[in-house]
């Protein structure tokens, strides 16, 4: 089944991209997309969606370990090399009912892109456009209703609640300087 056929049905979440083969017998080198790259380990035996811009692919994982900050995993029928090569910049991706649990003040990416942000004063900042992975926290890339785009960064000081689709923030001093 295609994914775009698919995708209508049901949602999915991206959590890796393949990179590059693993030696001759098929492995993949996969670079997680996810916070949690154990969570490959969890979906051994599951079947997962490759993706490319031609559409997708189930295929079952059959094994995922991790390596040197990646993630190596085995693909039914991808046994060898040449068909590894041929998904390479794929991505994998599973249905959203096999995400795993948030926790407390987390959210998905997903859902913060296009989110209205506004100050406890209620004026509109613009909207969430990007978010930006950093060792730290979050960085939320803001297109600003008037002038230019700036970030703000994505901790309890600034973000004071996120629900009703928006963001309520409280600016430090010199935030909305911090321009893209």
């Amino acid at each position: 089944m295609k994914i775009r056929e698919w995708m209508l049905i049901m949602d999915t979440f991206e959590i890796g991209i393949i990179v590059k083969p693993q030696g001759i017998r098929g492995e993949l080198r996969v670079l997680p997309t996810t916070d949690d790259p154990g969570r490959f380990q969890l979906l051994e035996g599951q079947v997962v969606f490759v993706s490319s811009k031609d559409g997708a692919v189930e295929r079952k994982l059959t094994r995922a370990r991790l390596h040197k900050g990646l993630v190596l995993v085995t693909l039914e029928g991808v046994d060898d090399r040449n068909a590894a090569e041929e998904i390479i910049n794929c991505t994998i991706s599973i249905p959203a009912e096999k995400a795993l649990p948030l926790g407390q003040d987390e959210y998905f990416v997903r859902d913060l892109i296009g989110m209205e942000v506004v100050t406890e004063d209620g004026v509109l900042l613009g909207k969430v456009a990007r978010v930006l992975p950093t060792p730290a926290n979050d960085v939320y890339v803001i297109d600003a209703a008037e002038g230019d785009n700036f970030m703000i960064p994505a901790i309890k000081q600034v973000v004071r609640k996120v629900g009703d689709g928006k963001i309520v923030v409280r600016l430090m001093d010199g935030m909305r300087e911090l321009t893209v």
